[in-house]
Parts: C-alpha cells; sequence; structure tokens
C-alpha cells in the first residue's frame, strides 16, 4: 500500500516499511495542514492514516485509526485489511521511506553493522542508513505477531 501517515501516526511509519508499506510521513515532509496533506495523497495515491475525523472525511482514501497507543493503532490497520506481514526482501528504509538495496556480502560497512558475509544487509539508496535482521527485527516480529494473534482469537 502506499500511505501518507499524518502526525498524529508516526509511530506507526517504521512498522509500515518494514512490512513493505510505501509510507510517507507529515512530520517528514513538514506536512501541517489538512489541505496540504489531502493534496500530496491526491497527487502520490496515498491513502491517509489519521486520527483526524475531519481529515479522513475529505481525504479520498484514508484510514481513520482511534488510538493513540501504536500496538493497538496497528489492531486497527489489521482490522481495516492492512498486510502486517514483515517483508522477506525489505524494499523501505525504516527511516526515511527511500529504497532499498542489498549489500554485497564482499562490501565495507559501518563499525555498527553486522559482518556482511554472516548477514544479509540492506543500504538505503536515500540515506545510507543500513538494516538487517537483527533484535530490532524481532521486537517488531513479535509486535505484529501479537497484533494478528489478537485478531484471529476474536
Amino acid at each position: 500500500m502506499r500511505l501518507l501517515l499524518d502526525l498524529m501516526c508516526g509511530g506507526l511509519r517504521a512498522y509500515l516499511r518494514m512490512c513493505d508499506h510505501d509510507t510517507a510521513y507529515a512530520g517528514d515532509r513538514g506536512l501541517e495542514a489538512d489541505d496540504d496533506l489531502i493534496a500530496v495523497a491526491s497527487d502520490e495515491d496515498r491513502t491517509v492514516v489519521t486520527r483526524g475525523v475531519a481529515l479522513a472525511a475529505r481525504a479520498d482514501e484514508s484510514i481513520l485509526l482511534e488510538s493513540r497507543d501504536v500496538e493497538a493503532q496497528l489492531a486497527e490497520l489489521d482490522a481495516a485489511g492492512v498486510d502486517l506481514m514483515l517483508a522477506d526482501e525489505p524494499a523501505f528504509c525504516g527511516r526515511c521511506n527511500g529504497p532499498l538495496e542489498s549489500v554485497d556480502p564482499s562490501a565495507s560497512t559501518p563499525e555498527y553493522a553486522p559482518d556482511p558475509t554472516a548477514v544479509e544487509i540492506w543500504v538505503c539508496r536515500d540515506c545510507g542508513q543500513h538494516f538487517w535482521r537483527g533484535s530490532h527485527w524481532d521486537r517488531v516480529a513479535e509486535t505484529l505477531s501479537g497484533v494478528r494473534d489478537a485478531d484471529e482469537a476474536e
């Protein structure tokens, strides 16, 4: 999905990007006014994700969230039909939403990244951030699994 998160939903961006949703965030783009969000969503064919009733009503495509809690918001997105499975091959940077590409095992990586011969690593073509399936990935997987399990139990 191509999503645009308003300022009240920024905690969702990394989760959604890790699930391969092209997720723009209003805060990253300096978008504050509803009219600006609606224009960007329309121009870029994005679904607005918001807690604002008026904004949701005005947007061509929107998902209205009620909760302030990120896990509860994820559950609401799941109930709305948004796929919350982690990507096998992530495509979007969790930091900036830029495109990711695989790092060659022979390439040099920053000190914070693990050895690319031992772990698959991706780098963002826009901001240069490196990503791999580490403890953060595991925590996100656990959170998403809990959201899906709770939905299935209902």
